[in-house]
């Protein structure tokens, strides 16, 4: 007997109130600022690999902008972030440099893994960032460490792990929310649902809504609409505010899109033309602030000035990169061991 088709879930996504405050102009302006440094970043890195200069793999985030902007920017300095492989952005919205990321894409040695870490695995103590990881899932159980960590000791701190759509699915994911709730861990999982698992969609992969999937743990959760920066800001406080006060842990599913395949080999052919136009021109999360700014009079100069920042960091990130020197031979044997007296 065939299976069934999978029901899509019905679910009314947590959106920014009517009558919520008009955030500030200058609020919008460094939100604004923020998702289009890590568009441009992102357009420009898939750039550098189609003209050979990263090699390996390379996910971008291009489409997904609202989401870790709208986090980023209501976390407390002592917080840290683990992710996934879709992880430039990531790094971004923690204040890495663009050059070192860059750097780091192209293998060179002044990354902030020293070019041996590539686009998946490179790290931040200085910002807390405790990198991507290409083991599907494996950012909850980093991130549950982490979270023991700030329990530990004692410092205010919340881990932010993140998590793909695909990766919720996983065994380790479920131990992760058993472990967490027993122990009470100031921990934030955010469910990235980007609407496909590589080339598999939600619809037919995952049964219920994964935000629910830590109930049966006494774990919360809420879906919110990833493609406005400032429903996820509110969603973002709320969470964090609830683990600070030490009710434990919490699960944020974020629905966005990516408009680029899973990789940069991935056709994409799994979906329609119309489907990812329908996303850019009617869902944009950049378009959808840039619109605020111009409905509240910011002049057009200040908007294209913005711009012109943005795209200048890029190219300077991109600049340095290709002109840093890769590692000699002989490093390959270096940073393997720390050896301890």
């Amino acid at each position: 007997m065939a299976p069934t088709k999978a029901k899509k879930n019905k679910v009314q996504l947590k959106t920014v109130s009517d009558s919520s405050p008009e955030p500030d102009v200058d609020v919008l302006k460094s939100l604004y600022r923020e998702m289009l440094l890590i568009r441009r970043f992102e357009e420009k890195a898939g750039q550098l690999y189609g003209m050979g200069l990263i090699g390996g793999f390379c996910h971008l985030y291009i489409g997904q902008e609202a989401v870790v902007t709208g986090i980023a920017s209501v976390q407390e300095e002592q917080d840290t972030v683990v992710t996934s492989y879709r992880d430039h952005a990531h790094m971004l919205a923690c204040g890495m440099d663009p050059k070192g990321i860059m750097a780091e894409l192209t293998g060179r040695k002044d990354g902030y893994s020293r070019g041996k870490g590539g686009s998946m695995h490179m790290f931040s103590l200085e910002k807390n960032f405790f990198g991507g990881h290409g083991i599907v899932g494996a950012s909850t159980a980093i991130g549950t460490g982490l979270g023991f960590s700030h329990k530990y000791k004692e410092d205010g701190g919340v881990a932010v792990a993140y998590m793909g759509d695909g990766a919720s699915n996983q065994g380790q994911v479920a131990e992760c929310y058993n472990m967490a709730a027993l122990w009470d861990l100031p921990i934030l999982y955010v469910i990235e649902n980007n609407q496909y698992g590589m080339g598999t969609s939600v619809s037919r992969s995952s049964a219920g809504q994964l935000y629910r999937r830590g109930e049966g743990y006494g774990i919360p959760g809420e879906q919110v609409d990833g493609m406005d920066v400032f429903a996820v800001q509110d969603a973002a406080r709320q969470a964090l505010d609830y683990i600070r006060s030490g009710n434990g842990p919490y699960i944020l599913e974020v629905m966005t899109y990516r408009y680029r395949g899973h990789s940069m080999s991935d056709p994409a052919k799994y979906r329609t033309k119309e489907e990812v136009a329908s996303f850019k021109e009617e869902r944009d999360p950049i378009t959808a602030v840039k619109d605020l700014l111009q409905e509240r009079d910011v002049p057009e100069e200040d908007i294209k000035a913005i711009d012109k920042e943005i795209k200048e960091i890029v190219n300077e990130a991109a600049k340095f990169a290709q002109e840093n020197p890769e590692l000699p031979p002989e490093d390959l044997w270096t940073d393997v061991l720390i050896e301890t007296e």
